[in-house]
């Protein structure tokens, strides 16, 4: 996670026999898993925008550029990421035993998951739907894995080797994984066979709901019990309230769409009992979701005027966001209020306005250097002469 201000860069390496780096600052040593988070909400930018309910011309379009812009991204980060494990596996064991640093492993699950599902929603126009049904059932069934897997490991790394001093938002991300799947996987359902297969995937989703669900319901009142007592978040962290909403529209937008498939898949009651659910459930989550989005407004407000500046962490205003509007989008479907197609709309907005801001400083960090360059705590290199610790 970056800090407030850019960090210096590494000096020069100096080890007999080895090429002088000519971008230290830009060696991915230091790239950690939060990066993920740039390519979820750049991802959720795109599906968000396609199932608004505006006619507006050339929308569409453009949504599938910035999906086809998110997948290019993914595609870079994972590369970039597998050069990390090979090159400096000391740097990420050292992330994965830091605990402001391992609950981001879920970002890389809900990156798989965003940009899968955004090829069933919008990237379909561009790549076909054969394509992207291959391409969403790849990234879909890794990104399940994953997340099921942090859900499960990074906890057990909280309790038996993480020293945690206070709960923190970033917690939720592991957890918050499998609501993804949850949400995601029925895309898929239309596309098997009828039947058994239908059915199993559309259950799994509905059990993966209550696993990131009720996972959320023991982490929120820690996380709310550390602002009460601890009081305001450090400047660089506030922006990961926004956390918080990710949970909340992630899981109103599932029910919502358990509603639009369970009919033909499922036998009426149950079929029917998802379409209601999906409004009893929904609406008062969401507005949960919009109080928690107010307070968390106000704290990042304050912030702001506390000197705040630009953190990799500003990616938290993307994609809980983006949740919240696809949350508000169902509703709106299931429901025919427009308040909720206005709230969809007005949500759509801020999430725009915040993939740009964040957008255009990760971009402008990563031309200078310094969103890769080591903390200025930790060492720029492994000890001399080894290409490995330990």
């Amino acid at each position: 996670m970056a800090s407030l201000a850019p960090p210096r860069p590494a000096p020069r390496a100096t080890t007999p026999g080895a090429r002088p780096a000519a971008f230290p600052a830009r060696s991915v040593r230091h790239l950690g898993p939060n990066w993920y988070a740039s390519v979820m909400g750049t991802a959720i930018v795109a599906t968000a925008g396609a199932s608004l309910p505006l006619d507006l011309p050339g929308l569409r379009t453009a949504c599938a550029a910035v999906w086809a812009l998110s997948l290019a991204m993914l595609l870079v980060l994972l590369c970039a990421r597998t050069v990390h494990w090979v090159r400096h596996r000391d740097q990420a064991r050292a992330h994965l035993l830091d605990p402001a640093v391992a609950p981001f492993y879920g970002c890389l699950s809900m990156a798989l998951l965003a940009v899968g599902g955004g090829a069933m929603i919008v990237g379909r126009d561009w790549i076909g739907l054969p394509a992207a049904v291959a391409l969403d059932t790849v990234l879909f069934t890794a990104g399940t894995v994953v997340g099921l897997a942090a859900a499960v490991g990074i906890p057990y790394l909280m309790v038996v080797h993480h020293k945690i001093e206070s709960a923190s938002p970033v917690w939720l991300l592991p957890v918050v994984a499998p609501m993804v799947s949850a949400a995601l996987g029925p895309l898929l359902v239309p596309h098997l066979p009828a039947g058994q297969a239908q059915e199993t995937l559309l259950l799994a989703c509905w059990a993966m709901f209550g696993v990131s669900l009720l996972a959320t319901l023991v982490m929120l009142p820690l996380v709310f019990g550390r602002l009460v007592t601890g009081g305001p978040l450090p400047l660089a962290l506030t922006p990961t309230l926004f956390l918080v909403l990710g949970p909340l529209g992630q899981s109103t937008t599932a029910a919502n769409k358990f509603a639009d498939v369970a009919p033909g898949v499922l036998p009426a009651p149950y079929a029917h009992g998802f379409a209601s659910f999906a409004v009893l459930y929904g609406v008062p989550v969401m507005g949960f979701a919009l109080l928690w989005l107010g307070l968390a407004g106000a704290m990042v407000l304050r912030a702001r005027r506390q000197g705040m500046g630009f953190a990799m962490t500003f990616w938290a205003f993307t994609f809980p966001v983006g949740t919240c509007v696809t949350g508000a989008e169902g509703l709106a479907q299931h429901t025919g209020l427009a308040a909720f197609r206005w709230l969809a709309i007005g949500l759509y907005v801020c999430l725009v306005a915040a993939w740009l801001v964040a957008g255009a400083h990760t971009l402008r960090g990563l031309v200078s250097g310094s969103l890769l360059a080591a903390p200025a705590s930790a060492p720029a290199a492994p000890p001399r002469a080894t290409a490995r610790t330990r």
